[in-house]
């Protein structure tokens, strides 16, 4: 069964906001992606609404409620945050453990020793939605994923950015594969799902998604916004949708 493709806006909500115009629109866009086969979309709102703005939020809930697919919203739980997951009810909460002034997420969370903060969290965020995803770190260990358990968590989002960044090195992709493979099989003996996220390619996809049988959904925005400069959004999404099935980019 192919993993599933949430698209994530916020490369594009980023191009939008270098100006005081309403395009490129989020909701044009995002449902263009959803035509083209997507099972939904991915939105992180940070604190300084640099890309998502709290405003995209409701739109969006609506767009992804009418079509009848998820939206994910992810995010470091302050309590602003919180706020706005209980305002808009998403499918999914991703929690990331951001500071504020970073540029994206670049690790996952140490659940042991944050457990009673996220049990806590996790506990509120499952009174207004169905699934709570952690990031995770490709390396996590078994004791990590037992906490992400213990905390509440319904999902792991595994962090696939040092696996990303191999693109020019087959050795070193094999090995951060091999650390994506070993935290996978600690989630599902953990009863977790899987998903995964950042620095995912139409090339390094079909990789991952033979390696780890039990992967349920990828959220892409960076590389998928890229390739949509060249082959358009529809065809983009497609050719994703092909990759996260295990087939090979032809480009």
């Amino acid at each position: 069964m192919a993993a599933q493709l949430s698209v994530n806006l916020n490369a594009v909500a980023m191009l939008r906001n270098r100006r005081n115009l309403p395009w490129p629109s989020l909701l044009h866009l995002g449902g263009l992606a959803l035509d083209a086969g997507a099972h939904g979309l991915t939105v992180h709102p940070r604190p300084d609404q640099r890309h998502i703005r709290f405003t995209d939020l409701q739109p969006l809930r609506e767009l992804t409620a009418r079509r009848g697919v998820e939206l994910n919203i992810e995010g470091y739980p302050t309590p602003q945050f919180m706020e706005l997951v209980s305002q808009n009810r998403p499918d999914q909460v991703t929690l990331v453990p951001d500071d504020p002034s970073q540029s994206t997420s670049d690790h996952g969370w140490d659940c042991i020793a944050h457990r009673d903060f996220l049990k806590s969290i996790v506990a509120r965020l499952h009174q207004v939605v169905p699934r709570v995803s952690l990031f995770c770190d490709p390396d996590a260990t078994e004791q990590q994923l037992e906490a992400a358990q213990d905390v509440g968590a319904n999902r792991i989002e595994l962090y696939t950015g040092p696996y990303g960044v191999t693109y020019d090195n087959a050795e070193a992709a094999r090995s951060e594969l091999s650390l994506l493979v070993r935290t996978a099989g600690f989630a599902s003996q953990q009863g977790l799902g899987v998903n995964a996220g950042h620095d995912l390619t139409v090339d390094n996809l079909p990789p991952l998604v033979a390696a780890v049988p039990n992967l349920l959904e990828v959220s892409i925005g960076h590389a998928l916004t890229a390739d949509a400069l060249e082959f358009g959004m529809t065809e983009t999404v497609q050719r994703f949708m092909a990759a996260c099935s295990g087939s090979q980019s032809r480009s």
